[in-house]
């Protein structure tokens, strides 16, 4: 299979599935075109996570820091498949951190949004093309089980040289000098598709960006529209993703905006930091 087909499938663990592994593409003449990275369906474990990910279905960008859950306000109390208000619900989202990702959700459908939210942001992150912060996210993100199997497929995708030169890095995964790489998932919502004892499926829909910002880039940053399904399961006290797929969309119609500069772009991704998601 080549990096770049993003039709190619894989069997699944045990013939159980199939999976497909989306990496980006190359520029094809268009400046605004989607180079788009790896991304993996959950049965065979390719989960190479292409186009920055994320889920939250009403998310409430909510400090983490310090605050009684009692101040908040009452428990969710939604069914799968309703809306459910942006607002932080009673439950603590996170307790804790494992490294820079938050860890340590409540053992209910609220606390699997808040995991596979969380979780997606990591993974759609610019460090996963860092082999030591690769390797700290696909372990904290992932359940025991099949963490070192998904570790060897990130690692595979990370690296490949094709992949790596047609999304503009330089063979270690870093940016040519002068050039700025910003991969980042914002996440718009989430959604409990199931939830039953130990097990969850959450869906959630965000954008991204990705791409190099600087004078000279053959691949400006641009925005996509994804929509994740993460299977979690609660092991040893906490959410942790065993599967992951991924579809296009929903896409809204772009407004006519005037395209940022390259510095802008700079200076837009080291001023603003990210968010710890909950519901």
């Amino acid at each position: 299979m080549s990096p770049g087909d993003e039709h190619d499938s894989f069997g699944g663990v045990g013939g159980s599935g199939q999976t497909r592994t989306r990496l980006p593409e190359g520029n094809s003449g268009d400046v605004y075109g989607g180079a788009r990275r790896p991304v993996r369906s959950s049965r065979s474990l390719i989960t190479v996570v292409g186009v920055v990910v994320l889920l939250v279905a009403a998310i409430a960008f909510a400090n983490r820091g310090g605050g009684d859950p009692a101040d908040a306000a009452g428990p969710a109390k939604d069914t799968p498949g309703q809306n459910a208000p942006t607002a932080a619900t009673g439950v603590r989202p996170v307790t804790g951190k494992n490294g820079r990702i938050p860890t340590g959700y409540s053992h209910d459908d609220q606390g699997a949004q808040s995991a596979a939210t969380n979780y997606a942001v990591a993974l759609g992150s610019a460090e996963m093309f860092n082999a030591a912060t690769r390797s700290e996210i696909v372990r904290t993100v992932y359940a025991p089980a099949v963490a070192a199997a998904n570790q060897d497929d990130f690692d595979k995708a990370y690296t490949d040289k094709g992949f790596l030169s047609r999304v503009g890095l330089q063979e270690d995964g870093s940016a040519p000098q002068g050039l700025t790489f910003i991969s980042r998932t914002i996440p718009v919502g989430s959604k409990v598709e199931s939830y039953a004892d130990d097990k969850a499926t959450v869906s959630v829909w965000y954008t991204s960006l990705f791409g190099l910002a600087g004078d000279g880039s053959k691949n400006p940053v641009t925005e996509a529209w994804y929509t994740n399904s993460y299977e979690l399961q609660w092991v040893d006290g906490d959410w942790k993703v065993t599967a992951l797929t991924q579809k296009d969309g929903p896409v809204p119609v772009a407004r006519d905006q005037r395209a940022s500069t390259a510095q802008e772009m700079r200076d837009a991704v080291g001023q603003f930091g990210g968010f710890t998601y909950a519901r």
